[in-house]
């Protein structure tokens, strides 16, 4: 590390890159060579990068090295022998109801923590995001991507379902009835309908892709902070609850503004 790189390296391990510079930080997928295919060690890595952000950290950009976002699963989840060190999936079925659960469980974290309320998370989307590419990039709260973005949800053609935490955010994206058929169907949602259709906040050249996620990151960190945090608290909780609990819940946000901008908070 030199005066001449800012940018701090904080974890570089199973195909996950954290880097900090100031209140922006970026967690790299590093497997150009597979596409960006997911595993359990992959998964494990994200949720320690997800432990590891410091807390002056106010946005995290996710990106993938190489032609694509991510290709998904990688296929080695596919052979009776899985991945080394890990259960397989045939493993996984034999194990008990809770056995089972508790494994599930340990992967959505890698998929959790981009929503935390004192972050903005971007996901930066090229080539293909396939089912937990997909699921990936649905876990960041915004996503921007490139003209040649694909985006398919595989698993159901594969007799399995999404559970790496996607459903709820697509649903909430496209509604019931879109979710429903592009999960049901497999089929691609290419960049265009995907910002049509609200899965992607913004698309741009694939060239322009990188400097399209600073350029939102640097528009999110223009407003205070905890404005942000209250504000982002505010619409996440928006569907759950009803109209005039939105009110009373947007009143009392706003009090903790007022008091606070006053001097006057605890």
């Amino acid at each position: 590390m030199t005066s001449l790189d800012p940018a701090l390296d904080v974890l570089d391990k199973d195909g996950v890159r954290l880097t900090v510079e100031d209140a922006v930080a970026t967690v790299t997928l590093t497997c150009p060579d597979k596409r960006n295919a997911q595993s359990p060690a992959m998964w494990r890595a994200l949720t320690e990068a997800g432990r590891m952000l410091p807390g002056s950290v106010r946005v995290v950009v996710l990106r993938g090295e190489g032609k694509s976002f991510s290709a998904g699963l990688d296929r080695q989840a596919f052979t009776p022998e899985g991945f080394d060190g890990e259960p397989s999936f045939l493993d996984l079925a034999r194990g008990s109801d809770a056995e089972l659960d508790a494994v599930i469980a340990e992967y959505q974290e890698a998929f959790t923590w981009w929503r935390r309320h004192d972050v903005v998370s971007i996901a930066a989307v090229q080539g293909h995001a396939i089912g937990a590419g997909f699921q990936l990039a649905l876990a960041c709260d915004l996503r921007v991507a490139a003209q040649d973005a694909q985006f398919a949800m595989r698993e159901t053609s594969l007799g399995l379902v999404p559970d790496l935490t996607g459903t709820h955010p697509l649903v909430t994206a496209v509604g019931y009835a879109r979710a429903l058929e592009i999960c049901a169907t497999g089929r691609v949602v290419h960049a265009d309908e995907a910002e049509r259709i609200g899965l992607a906040n913004l698309v741009v050249p694939r060239e322009d892709l990188a400097a399209a996620a600073r350029d939102l990151a640097a528009a999110l960190l223009a407003a205070p902070r905890d404005a942000v945090i209250e504000t982002k608290a505010l619409l996440r909780g928006a569907a759950e609850r009803t109209y005039e609990e939105q009110r009373v819940a947007e009143r009392a946000a706003q009090a903790r503004r007022l008091r606070d901008l006053a001097g006057l908070a605890d």
